[in-house]
């Protein structure tokens, strides 16, 4: 039975090891004694460990064949301490990884003015976010290279599902940009993507990138306008750019400076992923039919 180490094992790594129970033996890093019970509940083995702490990552070494990293970096800087904290902690081992899976975003590309783009972009990232996310994905290529494991790289965008939607954002009147200045954002249900994730661990070329993103090309207040419809929630006011940057904080006006639109023919080509929700639209839609059961 192969053994999984998944670092970092929130949402997406649930549905990962759900996936997976009886057929892979599944441990999962974690700082918080809170989850241990959690984490056994669905049938995998917790290490307690922390990222930021290198000391307490010596129990990782050797531990598994796989590891799916979809630990976020800090919260600052332009390094990512934890993924460099990560992988001297596997090196350790008698017997290193033979595959590792990171969970990367799509902002690494930068903003590509609504381009359609596909992974032999340039990578251009425009916020310390997705610089910490670059430098992860060079350090792993390089320690793949390094060790002959085979890594591959996961540039994800907005991951949803029906614990995952802008409902809060919604009731607060959060405004979104007007037509013509909405940046173009892209979608992946978050079981697509834990499908994804097996789909690398199985087919992955070695340090190669994949989009993995949905099919719908959508802007980012034609999202929240159907987010809000689907829900019977009032749509967000519309603001122009110069308005928006005197009353919303950095941290969502960052995203509003990127638009670009995902070309996913790799994810479906070499990794053979058969999206369940293609579109944002199906994903919603169940999201609230589930919602609407209980």
């Amino acid at each position: 039975m192969r053994r999984l180490l998944i670092i970092g094992c929130g949402d997406v790594g649930l549905r990962l090891a759900k996936a997976l129970r009886g057929r892979w033996r599944i441990y999962a890093l974690t700082h918080s004694l809170d989850r241990f019970s959690t984490l056994r509940a669905e049938g995998i083995m917790p290490v307690p460990g922390d990222l930021d702490h290198p000391e307490t990552l010596v129990r990782i070494a050797g531990l598994a064949q796989d590891v799916v990293h979809l630990a976020p970096p800090p919260s600052s800087g332009t390094r990512d301490t934890r993924t460099i904290n990560l992988i001297r902690a596997l090196a350790k081992g008698g017997s290193l990884p033979q595959r590792l899976v990171y969970i990367s975003t799509s902002g690494v590309y930068g903003d590509c003015g609504g381009d359609v783009i596909d992974e032999t972009r340039r990578v251009r990232p425009s916020s310390d976010r997705a610089r910490r996310r670059l430098d992860a994905e060079k350090q792993i290529r390089a320690w793949g290279a390094e060790t002959g494991a085979q890594v591959s790289i996961l540039r994800v965008p907005g991951i949803y599902s029906a614990g995952r939607l802008p409902i809060a954002r919604l009731k607060a009147g959060t405004p979104a940009l007007v037509a013509e200045r909405d940046p173009y954002t892209n979608h992946i249900h978050a079981d697509d993507l834990a499908r994804t994730v097996l789909a690398a661990l199985a087919r992955g070329r070695g340090g190669r990138a994949y989009n993995a993103s949905d099919d719908c090309w959508m802007k980012m207040g034609e999202y929240f306008d159907m987010v809000a419809k689907q829900f019977n929630l009032p749509c967000p006011p519309r603001l122009s750019w110069d308005v928006a940057q005197t009353q919303l904080p950095e941290s969502l006006l960052s995203f509003m400076r990127e638009s670009r639109r995902l070309a996913n023919g790799r994810l479906k080509k070499e990794l053979r992923v058969r999206l369940r929700y293609p579109s944002a639209q199906q994903g919603v839609v169940a999201a609230w039919e589930a919602t609407e059961q209980f």
